[in-house]
């Protein structure tokens, strides 16, 4: 008698980097246990897709060209509580591990690691474990025994999520006009959120902000926030269009 065979993990890919999305479809294909059903580089498109292929796991860019990645992952929480989610970011891990996790991801591994490690932490998730890498592991488990912290949050830790994701599009020379489309806010809103920004940081004017967010960008978010990112700007008649859905494994063996 014919064993049965496993059904394979369904994933999608959500990254606005077309070449990656690719890869990574690619690498998920070619594994015996997983399937990619589709990629979408926004958070509409994101949340269509997870309608449309019911995944049992999203990988998901920090940085996508419309919405926002963290309160996607809040809202998804939500509505699906069984998919999970497995962040693959640029970003520095120290500087937003412990964010995705608040938010309710499964994982955070970054984009420069081997596809073996990408697979591991893939896996890992879809078992129900928790992944971050080693050095990140070690500081969750040394605040979690620490009765109180040995020192204030200092710097940008001390920003809420919304108050980070404003710092970084001044530090990618967005507008206030601009941020407030990107996140459908209000004007005023946003100016709100500049002042307590630059309140939590020190810092006296507009200014100063936008060269101290422009420098810590440079410094920690690189190669993310380089020039090319800026066409995606939500105004202008050069505004980058964000590409469809694509399918997953079933499209590309067609």
């Amino acid at each position: 008698m014919k064993e049965k065979t496993r059904p394979k993990a369904r994933i999608v890919v959500i990254d606005d980097h077309p070449l990656l999305s690719q890869g990574l479809m690619q690498l998920l294909c070619s594994q015996p246990d997983l399937e990619c059903t589709g990629t979408a580089d926004n958070t509409a498109d994101a949340r269509r897709l997870v309608t449309q292929s019911a995944p049992n796991l999203m990988i998901l860019d920090l940085r996508l060209k419309g919405g926002d990645a963290l309160d996607l992952i809040k809202s998804l929480r939500v509505e699906y509580p069984d998919l999970k989610v497995l962040v693959l970011s640029q970003y520095d891990e120290k500087l937003f591990a412990e964010r995705v996790l608040r938010a309710g991801a499964s994982g955070y591994i970054m984009k420069e690691n081997a596809t073996d490690e990408i697979l591991n932490a893939v896996r890992r998730v879809l078992a129900g474990d928790i992944y971050f890498s080693q050095r990140i592991g070690a500081t969750f488990i040394r605040r979690s025994l620490e009765e109180k912290p040995t020192f204030p949050r200092i710097g940008v830790e001390r920003l809420s999520d919304r108050e980070m994701q404003v710092f970084q599009l001044i530090a990618g020379s967005f507008s206030t006009r601009e941020i407030a489309e990107q996140f459908h806010l209000s004007v005023k809103t946003v100016e709100t959120h500049r002042e307590h920004i630059k309140s939590k940081l020190g810092l006296e004017s507009a200014t100063e902000l936008n060269e101290f967010a422009r420098v810590w960008a440079h410094e920690n978010l690189l190669p993310k926030l380089q020039p090319t990112t800026t066409t995606s700007k939500p105004s202008g008649s050069k505004r980058r269009q964000s590409a469809p859905i694509s399918g997953g494994c079933d499209e590309k063996s067609n």
